[in-house]
C-alpha cells in the first residue's frame, strides 16, 4: 500500500509539472514567438497608447463613426454575454423595433428599408466587433457628411470598405464582415 501511494504521488507530481507548468509555459512561448500580437489581445496603439483591440467590438456613437452590433453587456468584456431573451420575447421584439427605427432615422434611410439583423439584435458574447458590408453601406451617407466628406472622399471610403472586407470560408462560416473598429481608424487616417 505504501508503495502504490508513493507511485501515486510521484505521478501526481509529474503530471502536475507537464501539464500545469511544462505544457503551459511551451504554448505560450510558441504564441510569442509565432502569434505575438494575437497571443497579446490584439491591442491597437496611438502614439503610445492602447486606444482598443481588434477582437473586441466598441461603442460607437458619434454621427462621424460607423457604428458597432448593439451590446447587450454595454461592450464591457468582464461580462461578456447575450440578453438571453428568447425568440417570443416581447421585450426582445420591442428592443429590436427600436433599434431599427433608430438606425433607420439617424442614418436617413427610407422607413421600409431593411436594417440587417447585426444592427438590431446583439451578439452571444455582446462584444462582436463585426458587421456585414451591407451595414456599413448603409452608414456611409451618414459618416461623410458629418465628416463634411466630398464625393471623392466618400468614394474612397466605399472602397475601403470593400477592401476590408473579410470573407469567411462562405461555404462553412459564414457571410463576409468588417472590424469596425478597424474601419474607423482607417478613416481617421484618411482626414
Amino acid at each position: 500500500m505504501k508503495h502504490q501511494t508513493i507511485i501515486a504521488i510521484r505521478a501526481i507530481l509529474f503530471f502536475t509539472v507537464l501539464t500545469g507548468i511544462a505544457y503551459p509555459l511551451l504554448v505560450t512561448g510558441v504564441a510569442q514567438l509565432v502569434f505575438k500580437d494575437r497571443a497579446n489581445g490584439s491591442i491597437v496603439y496611438q502614439n503610445g497608447k492602447p486606444v482598443g483591440s481588434i477582437l473586441i467590438g466598441q461603442s460607437f456613437t458619434s454621427d462621424k463613426y460607423f457604428w458597432s452590433r448593439p451590446s447587450a453587456v454595454d461592450y464591457n468584456s468582464a461580462l461578456s454575454g447575450a440578453s438571453n431573451f428568447g425568440p417570443t420575447s416581447a421585450k426582445l421584439r420591442k428592443q429590436i423595433e427600436e433599434r431599427r427605427q433608430s438606425f433607420i432615422r439617424r442614418n436617413g434611410l427610407p422607413e421600409n428599408a431593411v436594417v440587417p439583423a447585426e444592427m438590431v439584435t446583439s451578439s452571444g458574447s455582446g462584444l462582436d466587433p463585426h458587421i456585414s458590408p451591407e451595414a456599413a453601406m448603409l452608414q456611409l451617407d451618414r459618416v461623410a457628411k458629418a465628416r463634411g466628406f466630398n464625393s471623392q472622399q466618400r468614394q474612397k471610403v466605399a472602397e475601403l470598405i470593400h477592401l476590408i472586407s473579410v470573407g469567411h470560408n462562405q461555404v462553412i462560416l459564414g457571410d463576409a464582415r468588417i472590424n469596425v473598429f478597424e474601419l474607423n481608424l482607417k478613416i481617421n487616417q484618411l482626414q
